[in-house]
C-alpha cells in the first residue's frame, strides 16, 4: 500500500518538476509533503528516493531535498546525449510505423502545434504565461516523441533518452521576443519534418532531423535562459 502511495506521490512530484511548477533549486521538505499528501513520512521518503534515482532531485545534508539546477555545461551535455539517443530511437522506429501509429503521431503533432500557438499568442499579448499551459506544452512535446519511442521497441535506449529528457525539462521557461518566436515556430515545424520523414519511410532522413531537432531545442532553451537572466521581469516558468 505504502509502495503504491510512494509511486503516486513520486509521479505527482515528477509532473510538477518537469512542468516547472516546482522550480529548480526548490527545497522539498518531508514534513511539508507529508501534510500536503496526508501520509506518513515513509512513502514521502521513498518517493523522494525515486526522484533522486531519476536525477530530478538531490539530498542535501541538513537542508532537505533540493530540485536539481543544472549548469549551462550540464544542460549542453544533456542535449548532446539526448540528440544521439533520439536519433537512434527514431531510426529504429521508422520501419515499425503503420497507419495507426502515423495517425497517433499526427494527433500528437496537432496538439503540440495548438499549444505552441496558444503560448505564442499569450506572449504577444504581453500577459502572464500560466504554468499550467506551459506544463501542457511540455507534455504535448513528450507525447509526440513518446509515440516514436513506443514504436522503436528498444526499452533500454528509450529509458536512457527519457532520463536525459528529464534532466532539462524542469528548467523549461517561456519568454518573449521576435528571435524566440522564430525559434518556437522552428521547433514546431521540426516535429512536422520528423513526421514527414517517418511517413516517407526514410530512416536516414528521420534520424537526421530528429537529432537536429533536439540540438535546436537546446539552443532555444539557452536563448530563453539568456533572456530571462537579462530581464528578471520576463514572464517565465522555470
Amino acid at each position: 500500500m505504502e509502495s503504491t502511495k510512494a509511486d503516486e506521490i513520486a509521479y505527482a512530484l515528477e509532473e510538477e518538476i518537469v512542468s516547472g511548477q516546482i522550480e529548480p533549486g526548490s527545497i522539498l521538505r518531508q514534513e511539508s509533503l507529508s501534510e500536503q499528501y496526508g501520509v506518513s513520512r515513509t512513502p514521502i521518503r521513498e518517493a523522494l528516493r525515486r526522484l533522486a534515482a531519476l536525477g530530478l532531485v538531490q539530498f542535501v545534508p541538513n537542508r532537505g531535498v533540493r530540485v536539481r539546477t543544472l549548469s549551462r555545461e550540464e544542460l549542453r551535455e544533456a542535449f548532446l546525449v539526448r540528440a544521439e539517443l533520439e536519433s537512434l530511437a527514431t531510426a529504429l522506429a521508422v520501419p515499425r510505423f503503420d497507419d495507426e501509429a502515423l495517425a497517433e503521431l499526427d494527433a500528437a503533432e496537432r496538439r503540440f502545434a495548438e499549444l505552441t500557438g496558444e503560448l505564442r499568442a499569450q506572449a504577444r499579448e504581453g500577459g502572464r504565461t500560466h504554468s499550467a499551459i506551459v506544463g501542457e506544452w511540455v507534455h504535448a512535446n513528450h507525447a509526440f516523441h513518446d509515440v516514436i519511442y513506443e514504436r522503436a521497441n528498444a526499452p533500454y535506449i528509450v529509458r536512457l533518452a527519457k532520463s536525459a529528457r528529464r534532466t532539462f525539462f524542469g528548467q523549461t521557461t517561456w519568454a518573449v521576443g521576435s528571435e524566440l518566436d522564430d525559434l518556437y515556430v522552428k521547433n514546431q515545424r521540426e516535429h512536422s519534418a520528423i513526421r514527414g520523414a517517418i511517413a516517407a519511410g526514410s530512416v536516414d532522413g528521420a534520424r537526421s532531423v530528429a537529432r537536429d531537432h533536439v540540438l535546436h531545442s537546446g539552443h532555444l532553451l539557452e536563448v530563453i535562459l539568456d533572456q530571462v537572466e537579462r530581464s528578471p521581469r520576463t514572464t517565465s516558468v522555470a
